[in-house]
């Protein structure tokens, strides 16, 4: 479910824009997706190709690693954002042209004799399901297949295919291409909203046919190269019936020459241009996402009433009970304490290894920034898929500019911690380099397995370049002056005393370890539905963009990770054991370890078309990135929610 309402101060922007619009000497723009194309009727328009990807082996090749037809004025990449990069898209142009409303087939090239290698090569990528990804008017190429009765959607076409039974693998050689076409007409200034939510505004646009649809049946076909071959590029060529006999398609072979072609049929079609991505994005499952969001408000509700209970019939009773008493009365009572009013001279005492939590809290913010923002304007439509790479280019822009909120949190706690700024350069540098240190050491090495394989999601060094670039001149000078800003902020007072000698805690007869890292079952289970979407959308080459469902599941996940990490924090303190600042962090970031033990249980029952130890090793190498980010964040909600709740405890209570 994508938000498709916005709430007021969106609208005052719409209608702002809106009357801007009107005005003569202002041009509109399209927000979700990219800017609207109105062809007349033969108007050539080229097709793209983008790098070849499996769900077996996710290593995504260029197209022109195998034997395909080049364009006549040779290849040429196509510009590319930073997100487009980072996921290995490499997009080219291609041989392939279309002429609006011309119906035609069309002969492409007839390739020299297969040489071993290029034979063994097309093998192995027909065997490991390689797809071609190809773009018209920036949609995607789309096809369908009928399995058990029903029919299934599919973007790209495979490379080749090895029928059950037969020892010989064939090629895809013959497109059968399906364009949908809208007529559009213009009728001077007007006002469209698409289903993003998102106002439109046409103006002075001409009539003609807008590309609403880009369908595919890929077959192989053998021809004569001989004849083929007397050819010229865009010739005419004879019309095929797909699919066909074993026995007239294109074998692939040492020493054969295979020949292209392709048909294409253009069909009018009622959808219109702002609608033309729902045929991508229509997610099957609306039920699944709205029982995982019941079970994930089932666990809220639960632990509410945990949280309900703690505060209102025990920490309100007790503190309510001692109001009541007179000095005398209190003073004994001081002398009788239990529980966690025990621990009144140790539960502010300084944790371990205090500049790593401040570091690892800083950073939990910032990831929790850059996701809650990034979901947001997802869901409202201004992250679209059309715009390729954008998703993963805002959610890096977000967080290196949200370095300054991390610093300032960071330097925050640091100095509640010590009760003196001394030190905080180191906070904040350690801050700025901690995650990204991490996920740079890791992408490090994947990238090296990569450039091994000479895949194009290989990341060029000039890119890593870039990235340090940025990293150190916008992310560390922001996350620095965050730390500046947070030493000037107010300090945070303990209410009370800490003892000079430490309290001995009791002992138990289940280390306290057991019990945090049990109670992260309860975020988990309110996101673990959800995330099999996601990793679906990101191994299985799928859409993802219920942001709306991801939103509301944040949301409760919020509210979980607060409430397990509260009550957590209470049970400790009950026992009198008054080392809660780590055991706060990890009750709620534990849900990270399920996330991952989850991803492992994903590639085994879940990818097991995923094949290779190299493969396996992205996938892990990804996945432990994902857990990191995810116990970071959540661990950070947890804690910062149970040094307020101790805070508020403690200063409610006068004991000397």
């Amino acid at each position: 479910m994508v938000a498709k309402m916005l709430p007021s101060p969106w609208i005052s922007a719409s209608v702002l824009v809106l009357l801007l619009s009107l005005h003569p000497g202002v041009h509109a723009f399209y927000l979700p997706g990219t800017f609207m194309h109105t062809y007349s009727s033969g108007e050539a328009i080229s097709a793209k190709v983008n790098s070849l990807t499996s769900i077996e082996t996710e290593l995504p090749f260029s197209y022109y690693s195998l034997p395909y037809c080049k364009p006549l004025d040779g290849v040429k990449k196509s510009a590319e954002n930073l997100g487009e990069i980072l996921m290995g898209d490499q997009i080219d142009n291609s041989p392939y042209r279309f002429q609006v409303n011309v119906n035609k087939s069309v002969y492409l090239c007839t390739t020299d004799p297969l040489t071993k290698e290029q034979a063994e090569l097309l093998k192995k990528r027909a065997r490991d399901l390689y797809q071609v990804n190809m773009i018209l008017d920036n949609l995607p190429v789309m096809r369908f297949t009928e399995q058990n009765g029903v029919t299934i959607q599919w973007t790209g076409f495979p490379v080749g295919y090895n029928p059950t039974g037969s020892n010989e693998d064939y090629i895809i050689n013959h497109l059968k291409f399906r364009v949908l076409v809208h007529q559009y007409q213009s009728q001077g200034d007007v006002v469209v909203t698409s289903e993003d939510g998102v106002a439109m505004v046409e103006s002075d646009r001409k009539s003609g046919f807008q590309i609403v649809g880009f369908e595919v049946v890929p077959c192989s076909v053998r021809r004569d190269p001989e004849a083929m071959s007397k050819l010229k590029m865009y010739d005419k060529a004879d019309s095929v019936n797909c699919p066909l006999e074993l026995e007239k398609s294109q074998v692939i072979r040492e020493n054969e020459r295979i020949t292209f072609t392709y048909e294409v049929e253009y069909v009018k079609s009622n959808i219109k241009w702002p609608s033309r991505w729902d045929a991508y994005l229509k997610m099957d499952g609306a039920k699944v996402h709205w029982f995982s969001i019941m079970n994930s408000m089932m666990v809220v509700f639960f632990l509410a009433g945990i949280v309900f209970v703690i505060f209102l019939r025990t920490v309100r009773r007790d503190l309510t009970r001692y109001e009541e008493m007179d000095k005398e009365a209190q003073a004994q009572m001081n002398e009788e304490l239990s529980g966690w009013k025990l621990v009144v001279g140790d539960v502010f005492r300084e944790p371990s290894c205090p500049k790593l939590l401040c570091v690892m809290v800083a950073d939990g913010i910032q990831i929790t920034g850059m996701a809650v923002v990034t979901i947001v304007f997802a869901a409202l439509g201004f992250l679209s898929p059309a715009s390729r790479g954008m998703l993963l280019t805002g959610m890096i822009i977000l967080y290196l500019f949200l370095g300054i909120i991390a610093g300032y949190v960071g330097v925050r706690v640091w100095r509640t911690i010590k009760g003196t700024s001394e030190g905080w350069k180191s906070v904040a540098w350690l801050t700025a380099c901690f995650f990204p240190g991490i996920v740079f050491i890791i992408l490090t090495v994947l990238n090296s397995i990569l450039w091994g394989k000479k895949s194009t999601g290989a990341l060029p060094i000039s890119l890593f370049f870039t990235l340090l670039a940025l990293w150190f001149c916008i992310s560390v000078p922001l996350t620095l002056i965050g730390g500046l800003l947070g030493t000037r902020a107010a300090s945070i007072d303990y209410p009370v005393r800490t003892n000079q000698i430490p309290r001995e805690i009791p002992e138990r007869k289940f280390p306290s370890w057991l019990l945090v890292l049990g109670v992260g079952t309860l975020p988990f289970g309110t996101l673990f539905i959800e995330l099999f979407f996601i990793l679906s959308s990101i191994w299985l080459g799928r859409f993802y963009y219920v942001f709306g469902f991801l939103f509301i599941v944040l949301f409760l996940l919020v509210i979980v990770c607060g409430e397990v990490s509260l009550v957590l924090t209470y049970m400790h303190l009950c026992v009198e054991d008054w080392k809660w600042w780590w055991k706060a962090f990890f009750a709620s970031g534990s849900v990270a370890f399920y996330v991952f033990l989850y991803s492992i249980n994903y590639l085994v029952f879940d990818l097991r078309s995923l094949s290779g130890p190299v493969s396996a090793t992205l996938y892990i190498g990804y996945s432990l990135i994902m857990a990191l980010a995810i116990m970071l964040s959540t661990g950070a909600i947890g804690f910062l929610l149970s040094f307020y709740f101790v805070h508020y405890l403690f200063s409610s209570v006068k004991i000397d």
